[in-house]
């Protein structure tokens, strides 16, 4: 069968493309060859996602840009790709698959579409239905592999790095911090309320590193290991890091106020930041693996936040990190950390 040029790309390669932003820009650019009138384009999945309800995907003609859109749980109903497709013209929407898999395509148009226009467009959604079935499996497996490993994990889990033991070197400034009188306060606070508080917690100081490019690699009880990886120079991964914590900081000044207004506890934490290698990769059981960060680095930056309590300090910084930043710290001097042979160099910084 001699099927159009869109068409034939939908049964013989749509399959094959590496995202969803990828295809929606292929398709619509196959379009607009075929001759029609398109002013922009948008996908829309459904995902299987704590926060996340759906990604859509807008493709603008004029330029080739893709740009994504998320809508969140619990919010009002997404109708992202339709109301900024409207803003471009008139729109041709389509359900994709069954209603309950709410996989959208939808176009604009930069004249209104004729009868004949339309069925075409209605036409390759249907075609469409095989390939994004594929995509839309892909896209969901990945969000949630994300929510749960991280990135780059999940990234690695889905390249097929398997195998227990395979791992890789990285260098990166690592940041560790966790909750002070976490034990006291969970005793006495019901537990639905606790979670409540650690997920709060969690919001500031995750969102804070993930703002600034760093990734979150554990999750400890009331504390956590994230990583800045040394993607070009150490001075930019440090400084990166460094402002995590700033906004960290100023996140949980936030929080405690408004506690402080519900008549609760403020919720006081410790943080440090090394510059180190680490070893990244899985680890486990035969049956039960993990990617983890292991290495002198990881163990330093530990014993370096188990400092912080009896320095009186909320934030101490490494020799090595102090080594490649320019904001003014307050040296603390040397002090021997518990497992490491040599002192460690200690910084702080002026307001902690």
């Amino acid at each position: 069968m001699d099927l159009p040029g869109p068409l034939a790309w939908l049964v013989d390669e749509a399959g094959t493309s590496p995202g969803p932003d990828r295809f929606l820009a292929d398709l619509g650019g196959r379009l607009v060859d075929d001759g029609l009138p398109l002013a922009g384009g948008a996908l829309t999945l459904a995902v299987p996602h704590p926060i996340v309800a759906h990604r859509t995907w807008l493709w603008r003609a004029e330029t080739g840009a893709v740009i994504e859109a998320l809508g969140f749980a619990g919010g009002a109903a997404d109708h992202a790709g339709r109301d900024w497709l409207a803003g471009l013209g008139p729109v041709e929407e389509s359900t994709v698959g069954p209603a309950a898999d709410r996989l959208v395509l939808g176009w604009a148009g930069s004249r209104a579409f004729g009868p004949a226009e339309t069925g075409r467009l209605r036409q390759a959604a249907r075609f469409a239905a095989a390939p994004l079935a594929v995509l839309a499996e892909r896209t969901a497996l990945a969000t949630l592999l994300e929510a749960y490993l991280g990135r780059r994990s999940a990234a690695r889990v889905q390249a097929g790095a398997l195998g227990r033991g395979t791992g890789e070197t990285i260098r990166a400034v690592l940041l560790c911090t966790d909750l002070r009188n976490f034990t006291a306060l969970s005793e006495a606070t019901e537990p639905q309320a606790m979670i409540a508080t650690l997920d709060a917690w969690f919001d500031r100081v995750a969102g804070a590193i993930h703002v600034f490019g760093g990734e979150v690699l554990k999750f400890m009880g009331d504390g956590l290991l994230a990583i800045f990886p040394v993607a070009g120079t150490p001075a930019e991964a440090s400084g990166a890091a460094l402002r995590a914590v700033v906004a960290a900081r100023a996140g949980m000044a936030h929080l405690d106020a408004a506690r402080e207004a519900q008549g609760l506890p403020p919720l006081p934490f410790g943080v440090a930041l090394h510059l180190g290698e680490i070893l990244w990769g899985n680890i486990g059981a035969a049956d039960r693996l993990d990617f983890t960060a292991i290495g002198p680095a990881v163990n330093l930056v530990s014993r370096l936040e188990g400092l912080c309590r009896p320095l009186g300090r909320s934030v101490l910084i490494s020799g090595a990190v102090a080594a490649e930043i320019t904001t003014p710290l307050v040296p603390l001097g040397e002090h021997v950390l518990r497992g490491i042979a040599a002192p460690c160099t200690v910084f702080t910084l002026p307001d902690a």
